[in-house]
């Protein structure tokens, strides 16, 4: 398969030392992302999202290529830690900071979690998109086996 270059560009200098954003592993789908903050971030159970930024901006320049921010599966699974907005869309005209919205989904009275500085807390994954053109109708010309049904229509 063929693959894009995407400009990346290190807004944080600390990443130098930390490691810049790459795949872990051969097959790894995403590159993991840094807090890169001050200071540790404590952050309550059910509290607000907060922003924290990544230290990196890329350019992907292509209309058919977008970037997700997702959760890291052994964040989200073992502490809690997910994003705000479940997924966060990066458009490929989008030239400024990635930002994470970290949320922590415990329930009240759960440990607060505490992130350091450096600490890998979400993924960016490249996903390539369709961009088709849209002909409004007022009738589509088809039928589909589903027609019109919707939640739980094929059953639960």
């Amino acid at each position: 398969m063929q693959t894009s270059s995407i400009e990346l560009k290190v807004l944080d200098e600390r990443l130098n030392s930390w490691g810049l954003p790459r795949y872990q592993t051969a097959m790894s789908a995403g590159i993991d992302l840094h807090a890169c903050i001050p200071e540790p971030l404590r952050i309550e159970p059910q509290a607000p999202a907060v922003l924290v930024p990544s230290g990196i901006a890329v350019l992907m320049n292509n209309p058919f290529m977008v970037g997700f921010v997702l959760a890291r599966s052994g964040l989200g699974h073992k502490k809690g830690l997910i994003l705000g907005q479940s997924v966060g869309t990066i458009d490929a005209d989008y030239a400024n900071e990635i930002f994470i919205s970290a949320w922590l989904r415990t329930t009240p009275g759960s440990e607060p979690l505490t992130i350091q500085p450096g600490d890998r807390i979400a993924q960016l994954v490249f996903v390539p998109i369709l961009r088709p053109s849209f002909e409004v109708v007022t009738e589509f010309s088809a039928e589909t086996e589903r027609g019109l049904g919707g939640f739980g229509s094929t059953g639960i």
